[in-house]
This record gives C-alpha cells, sequence and structure tokens, in this order.
C-alpha cells in the first residue's frame, strides 16, 4: 500500500482552501493531469464525484465520496476504480486570522499488479505534486491586489 503524507503552512485561510479541494469541477482548470469531473451530490456534509485522469495518454478514473467538516476536515472515501483501497484525509487548521496549517494524507491500494505497473508511477505524481498545485491555485484565486 502506498501512503502520502503532506504539511504546508501558507498565507489563506482554512475556508479559502477547504472551498478550492471541495470545488473539484474545477480541478481540469488547474490540475494538468485531470481530463475532466464530475459532481454526482453535493450537500453541507458529502461531497461524491468522479475524477478522469488524462496524464500522457494514460487514462484512467476513479469516484470517492467526500465526508465534509467545514471548513476544517474533508475525509475521503473511494466508491469506484482502479484500487482495492483507497481513501485520504485533508485537515485545515487556522493560524492566525489569515493563515492555515495544510494537512493532506493518502493511502492507496491499485487492485492488480498490471494496473500499479501501469497507473503506480502517473497517480504516484498526481498524488506527490496533489497539495503543491492546490497552493498555487489559492495564489491564482485569492491574490492580493
Amino acid at each position: 500500500m502506498a501512503d502520502v503524507k503532506k504539511l504546508v503552512l501558507i498565507e489563506f485561510t482554512p475556508a479559502q482552501m477547504f472551498e478550492l479541494v471541495d470545488r473539484c469541477e474545477d480541478y481540469p482548470q488547474f490540475l494538468p493531469w485531470c481530463g475532466g469531473s464530475e459532481v454526482h451530490a453535493r450537500t453541507d456534509t458529502i461531497t461524491a464525484a468522479t475524477l478522469h485522469i488524462n496524464y500522457h495518454g494514460i487514462k484512467a478514473h476513479f469516484s470517492t465520496e467526500n465526508t465534509k467538516r467545514r471548513p476544517n476536515e474533508m475525509s475521503l472515501r473511494l466508491t469506484d476504480g482502479p484500487f482495492t483501497h483507497l481513501d485520504g484525509h485533508w485537515l485545515f487548521t487556522a493560524l492566525g486570522d489569515t493563515a492555515c496549517k495544510v494537512e493532506f494524507s493518502l493511502h492507496y491500494q491499485f487492485s492488480s499488479k498490471l494496473l500499479e505497473k501501469v497507473l503506480g508511477p502517473v497517480f504516484n505524481h498526481i498524488a506527490n505534486t496533489f497539495v503543491d498545485s492546490f497552493v498555487k491555485r489559492a495564489g491564482q484565486v485569492y491574490a492580493k491586489t
């Protein structure tokens, strides 16, 4: 099983970062590997969506149901995709009025050795650059003018 853990301190609020992560319909605008997304359900406590990976000719998709506690926490749970296991967690902790600590963890295992061989390097790259992509996006969306 692969594990990814990232922690960053940034000058954006938990609410701002939570909003960026929850708006998966915007992912194709700033995640170069994201070939599309569909939101199946969104409430105050749940977001269910499918993300399409399209990276250097390798295509796949997976669906998650994300349990939310706005604006501090989001847990990801696989509902469909090429994994036997995928779960993750975002935690946004306020640091004063204008900054926060962002913690991201992801645990996953592909459903076969063949899928791991084909998709593993792509998904490892995606998982390891995920947080950096959101930090960059926050700078674009929330830049002080």
